[in-house]
C-alpha cells in the first residue's frame, strides 16, 4: 500500500513526487513509456515566462509568478542550466500598442517585476537583429530559458534519491475507489499489476482527462494541441539575446524565437488541435509557416543552418486555466490536468502547491524528513569543465577522454554515468536527453554505433534490443546477426 501514487513523470508529476519526498510518506510514479519525459515535457519551447499573459486571479497567474521565483534557485539545487535571459512582447503596427499595455496591465496585476513598455530604439539597441517593423515591445526582464527535460530528469533523480519508487512501462488502465470503515483508498490497474494508494495525483498530461474520468462522474476533456518547431545550429545561438514573442492572439503567444540554454536557436509553435494523442509528426507546410511568421520578428533567419523539426502537444482545456484540486466525487484523488503554457514555468509552484494539498487531505500523516536531501549534481560535460578539472577527471576515469558525440563534445564517461545514473537511460533517446548526445549539426550520424555499443555493454543486453524510445523502436531487427563495428 502506498501514501500516494502520482500518475506521469512528466516534469509536473516529477515536481510533485520530489516535493512530497520531503514527507515520511511512501510514494510511487506510474510511467507508461519506458523512460522519463516522454511527453509534452521533453517537446516544448523552455520558456519560463514572467508572468504577464495569464489571466490575473487565475491559477495560471498565481503560480507562474511564483514558480518563475522558484525556478532560479532550483536550478541550483539541482545543478542544471537556466537563464534570465528576459523577455519581448513584440508590436508591428500602432493599433497593437494596446494589446501591449493589456498585458502590462495584466502584468502589474499579476505582480510581475520590473515589465515596462519600450519603444523602437531601445528594442533595437537590445536586439540588433530585429526586425524593422518593430513598433514597440513590452519588456519583462524577469522571463528565462531552461531545458525542459534537463529539468524533468533532474526532478526524478531527486525524488528518487529521496525514495521516491518509479515503474516504467506501466500504463494505468483502470482505477476502482475502495471503501473501508471511514477510510478510502484506490486501487490502480497497470499493465505491471496492481497497486493501492490511500491518495492518487493525476499528472497524466494529455491523458489526464481519460485518467479522471476513471474515478469521477463529472467528466473532463483535453485537448490535444500540436506545436511543431525548427532548431537551429548552435553557431546562431547569439543571433538573439531575449526571447521573443508576437501579440498573442487566438491560440496563444504566437511564434516565438528565442535562444537555448545549450546555445542554439529555436522558432515555433504551430498550434493545431488534433486527435490523436500520440501524434508528434512534422510537416513541410508547418515548417514554411513557422518560418515565414518567424520572420516578421526578426532578420534574415538563416534556414540553411535548421539542423531539426520536432513537434510536441499541450494539455489545453477549454476552460483555459489548470485543473488542480481534489475531485468532488473522488475524495484523496488530485487532478493536475490542462497544464499547457505556462506549465514549465509554474513547475516549482505546482509541485508546492499540490503538497500542501495532500497536506489538507485528513488521509495520511505527514511528518517532514530530518534527512530530505535537496541537492543533486548533474553529469559532468567535459567540454564544460576548466582544464585542470578536466584533466583530473580523466586521470580518474579514462572513459571521459573518449568522445562518442563530436558534434557535441559528449564523452563515453558522460553516457555512463547517464546510464548508471538514479532512473538511468536505457534507450538512445533517453541518452539524448541526459547529456545531448546525438543533438548537434548530424542528429547522430556518426555517434548512434558507439552509444548502442555503450548501452549494450553497461545494461548487458543485445543490440537488437536497444530502442530509441519507447514502443516499437529497435534499430536492429533480428537476432544473432553480426555487426562489423561491434567486433572491431
Amino acid at each position: 500500500m502506498y501514501d500516494v501514487i502520482v500518475i506521469g513523470a512528466g516534469v509536473i508529476g516529477c515536481s510533485i513526487a520530489r516535493e512530497l519526498s520531503r514527507y515520511q510518506i511512501k510514494i510511487a510514479v506510474l510511467e507508461k513509456c519506458s523512460d522519463i519525459c516522454e511527453g509534452t515535457s521533453k517537446a516544448n519551447s523552455g520558456i519560463v515566462h514572467a508572468g504577464y499573459d495569464a489571466k490575473a486571479g487565475s491559477i495560471k497567474s498565481k503560480l507562474n509568478v511564483e514558480g518563475n521565483r522558484m525556478m532560479e534557485s532550483l536550478s541550483k539545487d539541482l545543478d542544471i542550466p537556466f537563464h534570465r535571459n528576459g523577455s519581448l512582447v513584440l508590436s508591428f503596427r500602432e493599433e497593437e500598442r494596446e494589446i501591449l499595455e493589456d498585458l502590462l496591465q495584466n502584468g502589474l496585476k499579476n505582480k510581475v517585476p520590473d515589465i515596462r513598455i519600450i519603444k523602437k530604439e531601445e528594442v533595437q539597441h537590445l536586439e540588433p537583429n530585429i526586425s524593422e517593423d518593430v513598433v514597440a515591445a513590452l519588456y519583462a526582464p524577469t522571463g528565462g530559458i531552461i531545458c525542459p527535460f534537463t529539468l524533468n530528469i533532474a526532478l526524478a533523480e531527486n525524488a528518487c534519491t529521496n525514495g521516491v519508487e518509479f515503474f516504467l512501462e506501466t500504463e494505468v488502465v483502470n482505477i476502482e475507489k475502495q471503501q473501508r470503515n471511514r477510510s478510502s483508498n484506490y486501487q490502480i490497474q497497470t499493465s505491471n499489476g496492481r497497486f493501492d494508494s490511500r491518495i492518487v495525483i493525476n499528472a497524466a498530461g494529455v491523458y489526464a482527462d481519460n485518467i479522471h474520468n476513471m474515478v469521477s462522474e463529472n467528466k473532463i476533456k483535453i485537448i490535444a494541441r500540436k506545436g511543431e518547431y525548427c532548431l537551429f545550429d548552435k553557431n546562431l545561438g547569439s543571433y538573439i539575446k531575449h526571447t521573443l514573442f508576437q501579440t498573442p492572439g487566438k491560440f496563444g503567444k504566437g511564434i516565438l524565437v528565442t535562444p537555448t540554454v545549450h546555445g542554439n536557436l529555436m522558432i515555433g509553435p504551430t498550434a493545431t488541435d488534433v486527435e490523436n494523442k500520440e501524434l508528434t509528426t512534422t510537416t513541410q507546410s508547418a515548417m514554411e509557416e513557422i518560418i515565414a511568421k518567424a520572420e516578421r520578428s526578426v532578420k534574415h533567419i538563416p534556414k540553411r543552418q535548421i539542423i531539426t523539426s520536432f513537434s510536441g502537444l499541450r494539455a489545453h482545456t477549454e476552460g483555459n486555466d489548470f485543473i488542480i484540486g481534489e475531485v468532488v466525487d473522488a475524495p484523496g484523488f488530485i487532478d493536475v490536468a490542462g497544464i499547457e503554457s505556462p506549465g514549465l514555468s509554474c513547475t516549482p509552484a505546482i509541485g508546492k502547491f499540490v503538497a500542501e494539498l495532500v497536506t489538507d487531505i485528513d488521509i495520511i500523516p505527514l511528518v517532514k524528513k530530518i534527512d530530505f536531501i535537496s541537492t543533486r549534481k548533474g553529469i559532468p560535460h567535459i567540454i564544460e569543465l576548466p582544464k585542470e578539472e578536466r584533466d583530473k577527471l580523466i586521470k580518474e576515469t579514462p572513459a571521459y577522454g573518449n568522445v562518442v558525440c563530436r558534434c557535441e563534445t559528449i564523452t563515453e564517461g558522460e553516457i555512463i554515468d547517464a546510464i548508471q545514473r538514479p532512473i538511468g537511460a536505457k534507450t538512445l533517446d533517453g541518452i539524448k536527453r541526459r547529456t545531448r548526445s546525438g543533438s548537434g549539426r548530424c542528429q547522430a550520424g556518426f555517434c548512434t554505433p558507439k552509444i548502442m555499443e555503450i548501452l549494450a555493454r553497461e545494461l548487458q543486453i543485445n543490440l537488437e534490443d536497444i530502442s530509441k524510445s519507447s514502443g516499437e523502436s529497435n534499430l536492429i531487427i533480428g537476432k544473432n546477426k553480426e555487426i562489423g563495428w561491434m567486433n572491431k
